[in-house]
């Protein structure tokens, strides 16, 4: 499953079976989180008519960028026929709340004590787990990030908390590489474990 996972830009807009939006999520729902807290919700936009809002956002903030209008409203078009399109949203204020019961020692809602944001760190465990159980269902999927220029909007159209932010959006259908705007990176591009590993400590010079 993990070899077979890759991103999907381009989907041929078949529709999906009706259980498939409630299999991936209930994949997403096996997430760990820290404290047990699970201060994520999914934003889920099944079919075009309700995704319709989405690439109409980001079709108005394509035009703001007059050189690369083109390139995007091709990537657009292209993600617009996904049939399902999941939002995974973090709520740091669970985690806050969590953390100052009882059983977890703390007294306050202080941010600082926490050393990375674990709701965001969360919510991204489900959004992975979201695409490899995409893998499990022969389809494909891609992860998109929804800009802050952009972030109003999309609160407004789809009635979004404020205390709600979205760690970015995942595409899902059916595969069609034909019509994939971007050409997929060679698997030699990837990185090699002697770049990305140190094993016992930092050995490389200057800190790199």
């Amino acid at each position: 499953m993990i070899k077979r996972r890759k991103m999907v830009r381009a989907f041929t807009g078949e529709p999906l079976a009706p259980d498939v939006a409630d299999r991936l999520l209930r994949a997403a729902n096996r997430a760990p989180s820290a404290g047990f807290s699970q201060g994520y919700s999914f934003l889920v936009l099944a079919g075009m008519e309700q995704a319709a809002p989405l690439w109409e956002i980001f079709s108005a903030d394509a035009g703001s960028a007059p050189d690369r209008e083109a390139e995007e409203r091709a990537e657009i078009a292209a993600l617009s026929t996904a049939p399902l399109v999941i939002v995974p949203l973090a709520c740091k204020d669970v985690y806050l709340e969590r953390y100052a019961e009882g059983d977890k020692g703390w007294t306050d809602r202080d941010e600082s004590r926490w050393p990375v944001p674990y709701w965001y760190i969360d919510t991204g465990f489900t959004a992975l787990l979201v695409l490899l159980a995409v893998v499990d269902e022969g389809l494909g999927a891609v992860f998109f990030g929804i800009q802050p220029q952009i972030m109003a909007d999309f609160r407004t159209r789809f009635g979004v908390p404020e205390k709600w932010t979205p760690i970015g959006a995942i595409a899902i259908g059916h595969p069609d590489p034909g019509a994939d705007p971007v050409a997929p990176a060679p698997a030699s591009d990837r990185k090699s474990l002697a770049e990305l590993v140190h094993r016992g400590r930092w050995l490389r010079p200057g800190g790199s």
